[in-house]
């Protein structure tokens, strides 16, 4: 911990919000928080909107105890590879009715994408026809560079967040170009192939001090050269992937199976989706950056050389089917393979019918407004206790294994909240029995 409360600067005038990807997950995220602030709607699924928080003088909210920027202080802005205003690409998503988003049309409407910093080539099933046009990416990186100052200037904000909601990239891995700062920029004056678009996003942000949250699986700010940039600028970050719909049952079930000691033989997921996340990772090399996200939950909850006697030979299987008439409904199906006592055998099935973008909208609004607090308290580098709202955490340290036990990982929240407030740490057992008070 960096500051208390004494030293957090306040959360005063305008906090810009940067959404690189205006799809189903970033205009619901706008239509509700510009229907919450008519009064017209409640944030549900918002930890800082709606959540508590236990501490030496009572059960308050949390927005209540960490000072957070109000939601009437936002200003929303980012890119996308269409053109279309914010309400008309609402409509296309078809995640929200004409009676939320018709009260709040007119401030939707007037919401219009920048053109979108974009590669085919990491992007396959995309035809974008909103995109910046560039000869080399560090090119590319400035016109994103211009961009964020003109914006801030343009709807006078204090301070901005960049929250990547694009689509998720083709599978690539580290390499030379990703090792250090000065080998990065001169891959992006050489136009290098392995520079994806949302590192570009990263860099810009970084480079201004923009806190930047990685919403995807994508290789992005994870890489030692972004990292470096981050320490650099005295920057927060966090990544990656928002842990939604099945991922987020795993991470709640596979908790409980471990804390009663229960063996797991096997856990074949399968999920459909119609949206345009779903069209993007119908392309198999698409589809292995989430597949990898989604795999490495079970392989920390359920370690087989910690535990050879109950997960030593467990089978964990992911699949992602595009179905067009799902829309942003997706619909997910587990089976779970468990045995007990004796070696005796079980079953658990679980059917998730699921809004994606219902569930990924507070999250995002929840990372922007905690990774603005971090911003204002001195904290940069990987922000790990923001892990709760993650499928593949980043940790302050590659050598760690990151943490995917939800309940853990709201305990680490909370104590990263009262410890910047000057409260004392709860451990996990005192948090879980003392929630509501000691029992009578």
């Amino acid at each position: 911990m960096t500051a208390h409360k004494e030293q957090i600067a306040p959360a005063s005038g305008k906090l810009g919000i940067l959404l690189p990807g205006m799809g189903a997950v970033a205009t619901t995220l706008i239509a509700g928080v510009l229907a919450v602030r008519k009064g017209t709607a409640q944030p549900i699924g918002s930890l800082t909107q709606m959540g508590k928080i236990r501490t030496s003088a009572g059960n308050p909210k949390i927005k209540d105890f960490v000072p957070l920027a109000d939601l009437q202080d936002i200003e929303f802005g980012g890119w996308d590879v269409y053109g279309d205003n914010v309400y008309e690409a609402a409509l296309k998503a078809g995640v929200l009715d004409y009676k939320t988003l018709q009260p709040v049309r007119a401030e939707m409407e007037a919401l219009v994408p920048m053109k979108a910093a974009f590669d085919p080539h990491y992007v396959k099933n995309l035809d974008g026809t909103h995109v910046k046009e560039y000869t080399a990416k560090l090119d590319l990186a400035e016109q994103v560079i211009a961009d964020i100052r003109a914006f801030k200037a343009g709807r006078n904000c204090s301070r901005l967040v960049m929250v990547w909601c694009g689509s998720t990239e083709i599978y690539h891995e580290h390499g030379d170009i990703h090792r250090t700062l000065a080998s990065f920029e001169e891959g992006l004056r050489t136009n290098a192939p392995t520079i994806a678009p949302s590192m570009i996003y990263a860099y810009a942000a970084l480079k201004e001090g923009v806190p930047f949250v990685n919403g995807a699986p994508n290789l992005t700010v994870d890489v030692p050269a972004l990292l470096e940039l981050a320490a650099l600028t005295g920057t927060p970050v966090a990544g990656k992937d928002f842990k939604t719909g099945q991922t987020l049952m795993k991470t709640i079930v596979a908790p409980g199976l471990s804390a009663r000691s229960l063996g797991v033989k096997g856990w074949f997921s399968t999920n459909i989706l119609g949206n345009r996340d779903g069209l993007v990772l119908d392309d198999p090399d698409n589809f292995k950056t989430k597949e990898v996200s989604k795999l490495s939950v079970l392989d920390s909850l359920f370690n087989p050389e910690e535990n050879p006697e109950l997960y030593g030979d467990m089978y964990h299987k992911v699949r992602i089917n595009y179905y067009p008439p799902a829309g942003d409904n997706k619909e997910s199906w587990d089976n779970i393979d468990i045995f007990g006592w004796l070696g005796y055998r079980m079953q658990i099935k679980i059917n998730f019918l699921c809004r994606d973008s219902i569930l990924a909208a507070p999250l995002v609004l929840d990372l922007a407004l905690f990774i603005d607090l971090a911003q204002r308290s001195g904290m940069s580098g990987v922000q790990e206790w923001l892990s709760f709202y993650l499928k593949a955490p980043q940790t302050v340290s590659p050598d760690l294994r990151p943490e995917h036990d939800i309940f853990k990982q709201l305990v680490t929240l909370h104590n990263t909240l009262r410890g910047l407030m000057g409260e004392s740490p709860e451990v996990a057992a005192i948090e879980e029995q003392y929630q509501d008070g000691p029992a009578v």
